[in-house]
């Protein structure tokens, strides 16, 4: 069969032609031992051809490594068809092909392939991230909200569109951070408050844990800082760790009792010390609050509290006092009017008018004078006088105030002393004055206190009738032995 395959015209035209298939270097025909018997190129029968590999074995790899194969060696590969006779084989068919030449013909097939791959991988790469920034906007404004909310920033607003999907999510997330920024708002106005509390203020968990400590506990606590058990600050023995220990027992207030401290800077002296169980709102106890009160702080307190009564007490005499000085001062120059008119002429008392003029029309004789009601002016200015020392005593004797001089007052007497007084102002203001104490029992009092008291009344009753009108002063009787001055 060997010979006559050789010999064989068509079978060699059909070998010599193959070679002219593309990615086919070489077709030939062998026997058994691997001798050429037809080969496309005549030289190369007779001679035993090198065994190649396989090319059903590469056909049968995955793609990687066909690709790997091809683009990195430059290798031959057969295609091997048995002859057979019977069951015998008595040669084989063998074609080979080149992964060179397959390697260009796949440039050529897959070159415009890739090229269009690539255009469109650009493509859909740079039409993404230009989606990706319309479509994930919403998520990245969430994302930097959550970022600045996390960092402690308050009042985080997330700004998305009305028409946008995640806007109910924005919605929820401002409500949520509005509430967040409302409850920090109030605990660091807690803390704040806290902080300026002359107590020490201390919260400690059910562990004996610090939760809480403000300026003055860390004065008075050095070292106290969140996290650190009690045990590690206060001796086991000492009052305020026995306080705490209570109160986490009993879940109840304790206190206030007496407790010695020794500050930072060395300082001791004696506080108070309470403490109030801290519950949530299903009654579990959360921590317990411990408070440290300084004796010393709030007696200064009271000490400045006093001292300000002092001074608003003096400030509300001074103005009585002057109040009580200035009435007899009117009085005063109300009837030395009185006397400047006796003792000169009416044209002398005109405004604006000079003593020369007033004497070229006034005859140089003295006017008469009434001597009684000259001195009864003058006795009402020794009295207004009088008065003023008085005043003026009482106001020096402030800090060692007189005892009342008690003794029984007529008050019919009493106000005919005053109403000489009241009158000049009474008729200046055109104010009738009637006193109506007829059968007015005498009353126990201090005479000179009562005259000044009821002259204020009347002279103020004056003052608040510039238009003129009537002052009725009436005594009357009233139960339990008393006796009702009113001013009407």
């Amino acid at each position: 069969p060997v010979r006559a395959l050789k010999n064989d015209p068509g079978l060699r035209s059909i070998v010599e032609s193959s070679v002219y298939a593309k990615n086919v270097v070489f077709a030939a025909i062998v026997d058994t031992t691997g001798v050429a018997v037809v080969h496309a190129f005549q030289g190369q029968e007779g001679s035993q051809l090198p065994t190649n590999d396989n090319l059903e074995d590469l056909i049968s790899s995955p793609g990687w490594t066909q690709l790997y194969q091809i683009y990195t060696e430059g290798k031959t590969y057969e295609y091997r068809q048995p002859l057979l006779l019977g069951d015998a084989e008595f040669g084989s068919i063998r074609i080979g092909v080149s992964t060179l030449l397959i390697r260009n013909d796949l440039r050529v097939w897959l070159g415009p392939a890739v090229q269009a791959a690539l255009i469109a991988l650009a493509i859909a790469v740079f039409g993404a991230m230009a989606l990706s920034q319309v479509l994930l906007r919403p998520i990245h404004v969430i994302r930097s909200g959550l970022t600045r909310l996390g960092k402690g920033e308050f009042g985080v607003r997330l700004d998305l569109e009305e028409d946008d999907e995640f806007r109910e999510l924005g919605t929820f997330f401002n409500t949520v951070s509005a509430r967040l920024s409302a409850d920090r708002s109030q605990i660091a106005n807690l803390e704040s408050s806290f902080e300026h509390l002359e107590d020490a203020v201390a919260i400690i968990n059910p562990n004996s844990k610090v939760l809480f400590a403000n300026a003055a506990a860390e004065h008075l606590l050095p070292g106290v800082e969140a996290g650190q058990p009690l045990d590690a600050l206060l001796p086991a023995d000492h009052a305020l760790r026995r306080l705490a220990t209570e109160t986490l027992v009993t879940r109840q207030s304790r206190g206030p009792f007496p407790a010695a401290f020794t500050a930072a800077r060395g300082e001791q002296g004696e506080r108070l010390i309470l403490s109030h169980p801290v519950q949530d709102a299903s009654g579990a106890l959360v921590g317990v609050m411990l408070i440290v009160r300084n004796l010393e702080y709030l007696s200064q307190v009271q000490s400045t509290l006093r001292y300000s009564r002092k001074l608003a007490a003096l400030g509300r005499l001074s103005a009585g006092v002057a109040h009580e000085v200035k009435n007899p001062l009117n009085a005063m120059m109300i009837h030395l009017e009185l006397l400047r008119q006796q003792f000169q002429p009416a044209p002398y008392l005109r405004r604006g008018v000079s003593r020369e003029a007033a004497a070229a029309v006034v005859a140089p004789s003295a006017p008469e004078v009434d001597a009684a009601d000259a001195l009864s002016h003058v006795d009402v200015i020794a009295a207004e006088i009088r008065r003023l020392d008085e005043v003026v005593q009482g106001f020096i004797k402030f800090t060692r105030p007189e005892d009342l001089k008690l003794q029984s007052v007529s008050l019919g007497d009493l106000f005919g002393e005053v109403v000489p007084i009241l009158q000049p102002e009474a008729d200046q203001a055109a104010v009738q004055v009637t006193v109506s104490c007829d059968g007015a029992p005498p009353v126990n009092g201090d005479p000179a206190m009562l005259r000044q008291a009821f002259l204020n009344l009347g002279l103020n009753a004056c003052q608040s009738m510039p238009a003129g009108g009537t002052l009725r002063i009436t005594c009357e009787s009233v139960r339990g032995q008393r006796i009702r001055v009113t001013f009407t």
